[in-house]
């Protein structure tokens, strides 16, 4: 069977920053980072067939942040709010009742985890979810922040291999291995 076949009650979904800015085009493109979305739609299709809910991370900087490198960041400016650049990719067929998760608007930090100062953990355990499958952007940053999140808050993850692309091959293969490291699996869905 497969492993989109496989989704229960207690599952959900978790989509990281499949954002206009970190595609092809973008701010900050990802290489390939438009070739995570059929994937992820398949994933969504199987999720709204099995009811297990779908959550959307994005990051959502104000002008300025301190992430961008006109503040002293690493990074050029991405994702500021209100953008066309902030917004999902319009072909990530996210449904009406995917909840976004919105991260990334602190002025003094940034927040590269799902889970960081979101309410993210607190409203998983409210609804029941104990196993997360993960796909997103940028594997080594954004996906790899959430899941050592993920997993020390006690969730079980699997990260969908075909469904993420990270900013360099080096970084992937580091960001795979502290996620191992922590107890997340890997499927080459």
């Amino acid at each position: 069977m497969s492993a989109v076949n496989s989704l229960r009650r207690g599952d959900a979904l978790l989509i990281i920053d499949v954002q206009n800015d970190f595609c092809p085009g973008g701010a900050l493109p990802i290489a390939e980072g438009d070739k995570v979305v059929p994937v992820l739609n398949r994933w969504i299709d199987a999720a709204v067939a099995a009811r297990i809910p779908v959550y959307a991370s994005r990051d959502w900087h104000p002008e300025g942040h301190v992430s961008f490198k006109e503040s002293g960041g690493p990074w050029p400016p991405h994702c500021v709010q209100d953008t066309e650049g902030a917004a999902f990719r319009a072909d990530l067929h996210l449904p009406a009742n995917t909840i976004k998760v919105t991260k990334g608007t602190r002025f003094d930090h940034d927040q590269n985890s799902a889970f960081d100062e979101t309410g993210l953990e607190a409203h998983l355990r409210r609804s029941g979810i104990s196993r997360l499958w993960v796909g997103g952007l940028a594997l080594d940053v954004c996906v790899l922040a959430t899941v050592l999140d993920a997993r020390r808050h006690g969730f079980d993850v699997t990260v969908i291999r075909g469904a993420t692309r990270g900013v360099t091959p080096e970084g992937c293969r580091e960001a795979e291995r502290k996620m191992l490291e922590a107890g997340a699996r890997f499927i080459d869905e």
